[in-house]
């Protein structure tokens, strides 16, 4: 009888310190369990693409895969504690790349948060970008800094010349050129030679050689471009598994031409999906800002900056003239201009064409404020000749984008005024007291480095800025991959 009750004491001891053990164990998981949701939004497009990614937070770089399967082999308890472990297992190429945009995204969050750029570890960096331009500067930097460190772009070979691999690299369309050379030819920190190791991938075809290549002047028909985009789309899709993995959505395009977005059409993917690089960013025509990208116009006659840009006058020079604009009538905002100021008053020197013995810059180096409205499409190249000479730009467009607005602050640096109030526009620029109009130039300086294209690429200059864009689309998200 005693044996009996023994045993039963020991039998009901047993029994509570495993209803006590099975809460700490589950209490134990729950510390060390690794992940938390991310609250970026998907991106609302139609077709399997994005999904949300889960963050991973680790004060180590040695952060694990964890199983999901439930299976009693894929952990043990040991000693006393009843530590949680889980069976670490060896990653894919793709896994491993979405491990390291998690890491990014803490790094960059973790910034967000603090709001203050932590110079502590960046004395040494000239280039941290501080001030009201930027609508939060350490979030900006710790994010240009992951890009840096953790990037890459796969560039497709296929295509021939003239149309893929090259593009114009002057004048209204330099962009497309510029941008295409240097990711074919340049750009070592950012490309890769290994598929497996992209984030995204370029497609380096160029509108504006469509249109002088393979299209019928005065025709007004694009379908031809259509045609070699849904072509070429096809081409990788059979060739290689990455489009078809994520229909498209970790590709990008590039095009400064008015038609790329329409060219774009060739292929719903595309057009739906993918990163679409347009200076045309005009949403009333299908520019989507969550996925697409809008980079500035910038035309350089003869391929090179003129030399009365390349070093503009302190900005507490004398500048006589109140506003200038001068450019033909295309569109239907410009005419509107003109008809209300070209020749009305001197205050605002306003021309449909400059007589032959002004000079345009001049103008703009010698103005306060320069005037940018849109032609047949949103974008202006104004826009950045204004920046380049430490002139405030006065965006007169309707549904533009503005380039780098996800980064750029650009009440801080420019005046927009409806297009509907151009009538008033004297008015409203006249009550712009002066010491806000400083702040304005001020601001202009600050951001004229992320507008300046250098060969070779400098820091922060636009083709850092058009990749960092690229970057943010994809880091926000990750490709709903197909993986069996």
């Amino acid at each position: 009888m005693e044996s009996y009750y023994r045993y039963s004491v020991s039998a009901f001891i047993l029994l509570c310190l495993c209803v006590f053990t099975i809460p700490v164990v589950f209490l134990n998981y729950d510390h060390f369990n690794p992940f938390m949701n991310l609250s970026n939004p998907t991106l609302e497009s139609p077709g399997p693409k994005f999904e949300l990614q889960r963050l991973i937070v680790s004060t180590s770089d040695q952060i694990r895969a964890v199983s999901t399967s439930g299976s009693t082999d894929d952990h043990q308890h040991l000693n006393r504690n009843t530590t949680l472990i889980r069976e670490t297992k060896k990653l894919s190429k793709e896994q491993v790349l979405e491990q390291g945009l998690a890491r990014a995204r803490a790094s960059i969050r973790s910034a967000a948060i603090a709001r203050i750029v932590r110079t502590a570890f960046f004395m040494n960096d000239n280039d941290v970008p501080v001030g009201d331009v930027y609508r939060n500067p350490s979030t900006f930097y710790q994010s240009y800094v992951e890009m840096e460190r953790r990037f890459k772009v796969y560039v497709y070979s296929e295509g021939e010349l003239p149309i893929v691999h090259d593009g114009p690299c002057k004048n209204l369309y330099t962009i497309e050129g510029r941008f295409i050379h240097e990711m074919e030819h340049g750009a070592k920190r950012f490309r890769t030679n290994d598929p497996q190791r992209a984030h995204v991938y370029f497609m380096p075809f160029s509108v504006a050689w469509m249109v002088k290549y393979i299209y019928t002047p005065l025709s007004f028909d694009i379908t031809p471009l259509k045609h070699f985009v849904s072509d070429y789309v096809k081409v990788i899709s059979i060739k290689y598994p990455f489009w078809n993995r994520t229909h498209g959505a970790d590709h990008f395009m590039l095009a400064c031409h008015d038609w790329g977005p329409h060219a774009s059409q060739g292929n719903s993917l595309l057009y739906n999906n993918s990163i679409r690089v347009l200076c045309n960013a005009n949403i009333s025509e299908g520019f989507n800002p969550q996925k697409d990208v809008s980079p500035p116009e910038i035309s350089l006659i003869g391929g090179y900056l003129s030399h009365k840009l390349i070093h503009p006058p302190p900005p507490n020079t004398s500048r006589p003239y109140f506003a200038f604009f001068a450019g033909g009538l295309h569109g239907p905002i410009r005419p509107y201009l003109l008809q209300h100021w070209k020749g009305r008053d001197n205050d605002m020197q306003v021309y449909e064409y400059l007589p032959k013995n002004k000079d345009y810059y001049s103008y703009m180096l010698e103005s306060k404020f320069c005037l940018c409205p849109s032609g047949y499409e949103v974008a202006s190249p104004r826009i950045v000749e204004a920046i380049y000479s430490g002139c405030v730009p006065v965006i007169l467009s309707d549904n533009y984008v503005l380039p780098f607005s996800d980064v750029l602050q650009w009440e801080a640096f420019s005046v927009q005024v409806e297009t509907t109030k151009i009538p008033r526009l004297k008015e409203i620029l006249s009550a712009i007291p002066e010491e806000k109009y400083r702040k304005l130039q001020e601001g202009v300086i600050v951001v004229r480095r992320h507008f300046m294209l250098n060969r070779p690429p400098k820091r922060f200059d636009v083709f850092h800025m058009i990749l960092h864009s690229i970057w943010v689309r994809r880091i926000n998200a990750r490709p709903n991959s197909n993986r069996s």
